[in-house]
């Protein structure tokens, strides 16, 4: 293994491994360093009871860059599947449809709902907006009665949060997007293409789209070593040494990295404070439910206080395949929560009692439980806590002064994003680069003022 490499990319999710294979396409020497002991972070894929599973509810819309879908259209083949969308949404105890249909949320909802949602529709426009924080800039836009029915409830379970503690940017990234946040904007505003009823998804699980990004990046020449853990990130005056746990050091023309930016600034800058930046975690509790399909749904959205899951999906509805057993499938419950507190340390067993205790009280069938496994996921949503924007400056400034390391992806840039968002930062992340190894700062930062428009689609 040569101590010198043009680039090296750190963590091999769908951002890291997608620039990987830029770079090395492009002809460059590349090297990507991954701690877990495989590739993909959380949008691989593994097996529980013989199916195939995702860490959580993954799909790739239909609104992904061109040049994207084109790209993983070309690895995927017809691996990669155009699905209908089927899920459901728990709301003033009733079920709805989703995506929502205005028609039937109208004759769904209870008639009182429905008149105070569109009586806040119609005093809307003469509401005074504020923006202090989420819960302010919501029920100034939509009024308080979605607010407190949907959005309020919903953003605590997921953030940890109430509403009045949360920036309005979080606002903006999600309830300005389609899914499950845009509700008010299809009840006044339907889709008419169509984009938000289907969705991308790969025949193997959503891991598929990472493990072609890794066979694609090292067939372009990138060499990918998981289970390998970086200790520190020194800036040189014409490198970057690289050192990792086992004792090397590697220099590197420049730096790619999709690790958490706090995570960065302590491998780069051990002596100095990092400001706190919060990261909701989260607890994937996988149900097999034995006799075959639960039902024929491929999720249920929980926003409701009654129960701390958030969304249920059922892995083998996404997609259309031969190799999913007929006498069993797999349900993947979404509990967020924080490193350490009482969800997060809970056993096994206990976790799957409060998982079926919630689906008994959202009116779901029962589970003919044959087996749990569960995973622990630390770093999932970056939490904007009003004041964040302060304490993320400082990191943003001094990253952006290293000519020689860019980071992106969900964690590197402390952002709600999709893996198409994702792959679209790490093309523009390579196409930075400049010959001599430094980053071109106009063309970055351009991409930079791209990436802030973006916003998360369910």
């Amino acid at each position: 293994m040569s101590d010198s490499v043009e680039v090296v990319v750190l963590g091999a999710g769908p951002a890291g491994l997608a620039a990987a294979r830029e770079a090395a396409t492009a002809g460059r020497s590349v090297l990507v360093l991954e701690r877990a002991a495989t590739v993909g972070g959380m949008a691989a894929s593994f097996e529980v009871a013989g199916v195939r599973v995702d860490h959580g509810s993954h799909r790739l819309h239909p609104a992904s860059p061109p040049a994207v879908l084109g790209l993983l259209r070309e690895l995927l083949g017809e691996d990669l599947q155009t699905r209908p969308r089927n899920g459901r949404l728990r709301l003033y105890d009733r079920w709805v449809g989703f995506p929502l249909r205005p028609v039937e949320l109208v004759r769904t909802l209870p008639p009182g709902a429905v008149r105070r949602i569109g009586r806040d529709a119609v005093l809307r426009p003469f509401a005074a907006t504020r923006s202090e924080s989420y819960e302010s800039l919501l029920v100034s836009k939509l009024g308080p009665e979605l607010h407190g029915a949907l959005y309020g409830p919903y953003a605590e379970k997921l953030w940890g949060l109430p509403g009045g503690r949360i920036d309005v940017e979080q606002a903006r990234r999600r309830v300005s997007a389609g899914g499950m946040w845009g509700i008010a904007r299809k009840i006044v505003r339907p889709d008419r293409n169509g984009q938000g009823r289907v969705f991308h998804y790969p025949r193997r699980g959503f891991g598929q789209i990472v493990d072609v990004l890794a066979d694609a990046a090292a067939k372009a020449g990138a060499t990918i070593e998981a289970g390998a853990e970086v200790t520190t990130v020194r800036a040189l005056a014409d490198a970057v040494a690289v050192s990792t746990a086992d004792g090397r050091t590697i220099r590197a023309g420049h730096v790619l990295s999709t690790v958490p930016l706090p995570v960065l600034a302590r491998l780069s800058r051990p002596q100095q404070p990092v400001p706190r930046l919060g990261f909701r975690a989260m607890v994937l509790v996988y149900l097999v439910h034995d006799g075959g399909r639960w039902t024929s749904y491929d999720a249920h959205y929980l926003p409701g206080p009654q129960t701390p899951v958030t969304r249920l999906s059922e892995p083998a509805n996404y997609r259309v395949s031969a190799e999913d057993p007929t006498d069993r499938t797999v349900l993947c419950a979404e509990i967020p929560c924080a490193v350490g507190d009482a969800v997060w340390s809970a056993p096994d067993q206990e976790l799957a009692g409060i998982v079926t205790d919630g689906l008994a009280a959202a009116g779901l069938p029962p589970v003919r439980l044959a087996g749990v496994e569960v995973r622990r996921l630390p770093h999932v949503y970056p939490v904007y806590e009003r004041g964040y924007a302060e304490r993320l400056a400082p990191l943003e400034t001094w990253v952006d002064g290293l000519e020689r390391v860019t980071t992106f992806g969900r964690l590197g840039l402390f952002a709600h994003d999709n893996t198409h968002h994702a792959v679209a930062e790490a093309m523009d992340a390579v196409a930075a680069l400049r010959a001599d190894g430094t980053r071109d700062p106009v063309r970055w930062a351009e991409a930079r003022r791209r990436f802030a428009a973006h916003v998360v689609e369910d």
